[in-house]
């Protein structure tokens, strides 16, 4: 007897964001920002500089509070039940930080403020699965020594310390830091920003296998559309605080519909 077809379960979102506002001056900030970013989905919001998009990233990861809005998380799957919503801003301070060293990553556009300084290699990405409650000095040893290989740093520089590393060895570093406690949301702000153009297409070859193989789902932040093309699947477009257009990155980027976008589009940029 033949069985019945099971019906395709439908994805639910990992985050979803209603009427988000944060405004610091008339059109300096965001406002009413709503969208639903799905697991493994890499979302990029573009803009010229400030349009909004570095405080609506601030926003997003809960590291600024908002005016108006909301924003849920799914928290992972427990004892084979769905993952519940996490009003984030109802949640403690305390939930917030301990998202952001598990669940979430936060890649800074400066690696410098990604990273600690003062420690070696090995021990910047050991931290996160210490606070995950990983105590082995060898799985932690074992870790950092696996990471840095996957970053292309060469596993000898594990006692090394970043200020030791070149600009785009300490972005891979913070990468990898990031990554290594399985996050299921990382957040980008400008991740190839300062770097020489062959180190940015190293990085950019490394960040997008990567996010495929792990399945992350990505909130970037870029002035680059190239970096947007590469990476991203779905781009907002932002202007004075607002989002003027949403969709699939090449449909934006190669037939763009606001005027708006059209002039980013072409780096015909107004005041």
């Amino acid at each position: 007897m033949n069985q019945p077809m099971m019906k395709p379960q439908p994805v639910e979102p990992l985050l979803q964001v209603r009427d988000l506002s944060l405004l610091y001056g008339p059109q300096k900030g965001c406002q009413g920002v709503s969208f639903d970013l799905y697991p493994g989905e890499v979302l990029g919001i573009v803009g010229e500089s400030g349009s909004g998009k570095s405080t609506l990233l601030s926003l997003l990861s809960g590291r600024l509070p908002p005016q108006a809005g909301s924003i849920a998380y799914r928290l992972k799957e427990s004892r084979g039940k769905g993952g519940e919503w996490l009003d984030l801003y109802s949640a403690s301070e305390a939930e917030r930080r301990t998202l952001l060293r598990t669940e979430w990553g936060f890649v800074e556009q400066n690696p410098r403020d990604g990273l600690r300084m003062g420690v070696s290699a090995g021990a910047n990405i050991g931290e996160r699965l210490m606070a995950q409650g990983v105590r082995n000095y060898q799985q932690l040893r074992g870790a950092g020594l696996d990471w840095l290989s996957q970053v292309e740093i060469d596993p000898l520089r594990i006692d090394d310390l970043p200020r030791t590393f070149s600009g785009g060895m300490q972005q891979r570093l913070q990468i990898a830091r990031n990554l290594v406690s399985s996050p299921r949301l990382v957040f980008m702000d400008e991740p190839t920003g300062g770097l020489d153009v062959s180190v940015q297409a190293r990085l950019l070859d490394l960040l997008r296998g990567l996010v495929r193989e792990l399945d992350l789902a990505v909130v970037i932040v870029t002035h680059d559309l190239a970096v947007a093309r590469l990476l991203a699947d779905r781009l907002m477009v932002m202007r004075r605080s607002r989002v003027v257009e949403t969709g699939l990155t090449d449909q934006i980027l190669d037939d763009p519909q606001h005027p708006y976008s059209q002039l980013l589009v072409s780096s015909v940029l107004q005041p």
